[in-house]
């Protein structure tokens, strides 16, 4: 009788298999050197981001990086802005079409409000925190999940943070922006059929553009995206339904 391998190698066979994932927010910060990571590892990029300057330079990073077995692979980035229902749809489409289905999503678009009690806080920069953190995670899932269904598998994996388990001053909107992503992972996850994951993922204080808006200098104490990026692909990589609705940290 033939001893089945161990798990371990079984979720490291897994993780090796080239997948296809698509990134939010993917010009910049931990989006970018996670994509990165994934192209270095033989995966395919599905990127997008509203900084069309960068976007045309990550093309040409990405394929400068992929895997000597994974050159043929072509990377697919987009100019979508998340809050923008109908360009998320656009975006849902072109995947589609270009028969790109995702195994895995990373809901990584964010942003923060500056510094600033709740009452010091304008009324647009509020709107722009809850637009691209909830609103553009439920765009997000509202145009794929249905692809993911049809293609009977997939995992989602929406970006969290610590403050969105705890909280902090200056920083309310954000905070609240981050409960939100974690009760809406908890909800989804129970309406996902068979095949399918959902799980909020905080990436740990990395210094990004974001911290250093809350931190200032301070911000240089903490791990960068590209040392963050390795551990980060590898957790990403290796979940699986049995993680459905789970609140990780990298």
């Amino acid at each position: 009788m033939t001893t089945p391998p161990p798990m371990e190698n079984i979720l490291a066979a897994a993780a090796a298999a080239s997948k296809t994932v698509l990134i939010t927010g993917v010009s910049r910060g931990l989006g970018k050197a996670l994509a990165l990571e994934l192209a270095k590892r033989g995966h395919t990029v599905i990127g997008c981001s509203r900084s069309l300057d960068k976007l045309s330079s990550l093309q040409t990073e990405l394929a400068s990086v992929s895997s000597e077995n994974n050159k043929d692979n072509k990377h697919l980035i987009m100019d979508t802005d998340v809050r923008s229902n109908t360009s998320v749809e656009e975006l849902a489409r072109a995947v589609v079409e270009k028969k790109a289905v995702p195994d895995i999503i990373v809901n990584n678009a964010g942003t923060i409000n500056r510094n600033n009690r709740i009452w010091e806080v304008p009324v647009d920069e509020f709107d722009t925190v809850i637009d691209i953190n909830i609103k553009g995670t439920a765009n997000v899932l509202r145009h794929f999940i249905p692809i993911m269904i049809e293609n009977k598998q997939g995992i989602l994996v929406n970006m969290s943070s610590g403050w969105g388990r705890s909280a902090a001053a200056q920083v309310a909107p954000y905070c609240a922006s981050k409960w939100a992503v974690e009760g809406l992972t908890r909800a989804v996850a129970k309406e996902l059929p068979a095949g399918l994951a959902i799980v909020a993922l905080s990436p740990g204080v990395i210094n990004t553009e974001m911290l250093q808006s809350c931190f200032g200098n301070s911000a240089s104490l903490y791990p960068t995206p590209e040392s963050w990026a390795p551990k980060a692909a590898n957790m990403i990589l290796n979940l699986t339904v049995a993680d459905n609705g789970a609140s990780l940290t990298v």
